[in-house]
Formats: C-alpha cells, structure tokens, sequence
C-alpha cells in the first residue's frame, strides 16, 4: 500500500433527495482537499447505494456521476433495508480500494474524523469506529432508549462497540473477510466486531439533521434492535428456561399448599388467584412459543440462502 490510501466512502442512501445535494457538496470539497493535500490517492471515489428511493436521488447521483466519476454508485431493485444496503456497497465497493468508510447520507456524522480515521488505519489498525459522545441532537426518547440497548445488549453476549452506529473505516482484508459471512439477519454492528482485527476508536459529536427526515422511526429501531439481540445471542431462550424452571419450583409450592389445605378441610379456592395463575402461566407459555419461533424463522430465512439484494444498475 502506498503513503496516499485509495479510500472508497460507501453511502447508503433511501429518499434522501432533499438531503443528498449538500452532503454531495461537502463530500466533494471534502475529497478534492484530501487529494491536493496528498492523504488520498486520487483514485479515491464515493460509491453510492440507492436503496429502492421513491424518489429522485438516483437521478441526482447519475447527475454528479456523469459531472464527477469519483461519485459511483449502484441502483438496488427494491429496498432491502439498511443494513443489507449498507452490506451490498462494502461488498461492490472493497476491491478497488484500500479501506471504506461507511456513513450515512444524512450528515449528522462529522466528516472531518474521516482524517483521523485514515491515520489510525496507517497506524496498523484495520477496523476504526466512530463513537458518539454528544447525542444532544436527538430527542431524549431516542438517546435513553439506545443506552439502554447498548447495555442490554451486552447483558445479552452481543459484542458491540458502545454508542456506535455504521460510521466505521474498514481496511480491504477486514471487508473480505466479512464477505466470508453469508448470513441473511444482518447486523453489521454485531457483525463486525466478531471478525478479530486490530481496532481504534475515534470520539465524535453528532450534530442535527439538515434537512429531510429520519428514516430510522421507531418502529424501524425496534426492528433492529430486536434482529441486533436474536442474530447474535441465545440467552434470551436460555433466560426464559430458567423462568420455566422457577415457575416449576412455584407450582410445586402450590402443589403443596392445596394437598396442605385439602387434609384441613379448607378447599375451597380462591377465584382470583386462580385467574391470575391461568392468565400468567399462559402468557409465559405464548412468550415462550413466540420466542422460540423467532429463532425458527431466523433459520428458515438462511437455509433458503436466498441473495440479500439484487443490483437494477451501477455507475463505476
């Protein structure tokens, strides 16, 4: 490798046509300062990937393509969702380059602690996470509740890297070898820690959004995190286990309370402490098949090994 790194920067991106013209400007002025200055190689490029948009942003990337052929990019057939297209440019992307950053096209993440992340990866390291320390910028809902999943988390066996999201830099081996992993529920920021290279940490605020909207909602971050726990951990089934075999141990207690109040005389029970066991016994019984099933589908999904996207068109 020489001195000057040849540095792909992989977007993924999803209806963000308001959005996409300014973070097409900073990248820009961001990557011709970095190859006058000399800490890229002029080979370095930013490679888009279109999500399945409803609207115009893979129009606005042919338009800076055929402007600027360091802007690439490819056109997914359908959405997939973002990790898959996040997965889909490292995997179209790694070949022609040293190392990739992966960020998001909304901004938020600071640009600049790109250079420092080049420097820790010239200083051997090849896998370099960004880590928020300032969430003032989201709402108090969102930074409580993500806390809290980075401890769950953790609590669970998942290995992740605390208060990062995708803003990481990957060296070209560290990519292969996540190609090395077929799996269908991804969850890259699981995913990436487990491959075993050398790691660096870079701190970074984040700031708000400039314009457009998230396309993280509620509904989605559930999502992810639901996939983050069951992709990656079994304890939840080893949890509820050992919650069946306390609820064993209380039966048996009240097994032995009635067969207690039977030789007294006294049998008759109570109606609402006998609702209330029905209605919790079941309960825990349709959490526990629902649970299981989880897991089942997760299986289901990957025997099929069915490819996780399909490519409608490439600018290179």
């Amino acid at each position: 490798m020489s001195d000057a790194p040849i540095l792909g920067i992989v977007i993924p991106c999803y209806n963000e046509s308001e959005v996409l013209p300014m973070t097409i400007h900073a990248l820009q002025e961001r990557l011709t300062e970095w190859i006058s200055t000399g800490q890229l190689s002029g080979q370095s490029f930013i490679f888009f990937i279109d999500d399945g948009s409803q609207d115009d942003t893979w129009q606005q990337i042919e338009q800076i393509h055929q402007r600027d052929d360091r802007f690439q990019g490819i056109k997914l057939a359908h959405n997939v969702g973002h990790q898959h297209a996040l997965h889909a440019g490292l995997m179209e992307a790694y070949e022609t380059a040293d190392c990739l950053v992966s960020v998001d096209a909304d901004l938020q993440d600071d640009l600049g602690i790109i250079e420092t992340f080049l420097k820790r990866f010239q200083d051997g390291a090849d896998i370099v996470y960004g880590v928020r320390t300032d969430r003032t910028s989201d709402s108090w809902f969102k930074r409580t509740s993500a806390q809290w999943f980075y401890r769950l988390e953790k609590m669970l066996g998942v290995e992740t890297v605390y208060n990062h999201a995708d803003y990481r830099l990957m060296s070209r081996r560290a990519v292969a070898a996540l190609a090395n992993y077929p799996e269908r529920n991804l969850y890259l920021r699981g995913l990436v820690p487990t491959l075993g290279f050398r790691t660096k940490e870079v701190p970074y605020a984040r700031t708000e959004r400039p314009a457009g909207e998230s396309k993280y909602p509620l509904q989605k971050m559930l999502a992810l995190a639901w996939d983050g726990v069951t992709s990656f951990s079994v304890r939840p089934i080893k949890l509820l286990f050992f919650l069946s075999l306390f609820m064993v141990l209380v039966s048996g207690g009240f097994v032995g309370y009635t067969l207690y109040r039977f030789a007294e005389g006294e049998t008759m029970s109570g109606w609402a402490s006998l609702m209330l066991s029905i209605w919790f016994i079941g309960g825990l019984q349709l959490f526990g098949i629902g649970l299981i099933g989880e897991y089942v589908g997760k299986i289901f999904s990957e025997v099929k090994r069915r490819p996780s996207y399909t490519i409608e068109e490439t600018l290179k």
